[in-house]
């Protein structure tokens, strides 16, 4: 699956895991022990959004590329 959502990455210290969070996707994140395997899980997470939103009948926001926050 390509994914063409913006994803922001960082790292919880509290969590002791990088957390990716899909602000297009209200809910969706993951987490990953590596920056690699969180990406690798979030790739599972979108794909599982827009299966459920799909199959309750919800709008799949398309994808904007890079967000801009102030």
């Amino acid at each position: 699956m390509l994914i063409k959502y913006e994803l922001i990455i960082y790292w919880s210290e509290s969590d002791q895991a990088f957390i990716v969070e899909v602000p297009e996707l209200p809910g969706c994140m993951a987490d990953g022990q590596t920056y690699l395997e969180a990406v690798t899980n979030v790739q599972i997470v979108i794909q599982e959004w827009i299966e459920t939103a799909q199959e309750l009948g919800r709008t799949i926001p398309t994808p904007k590329g890079r967000l801009l926050y102030a």
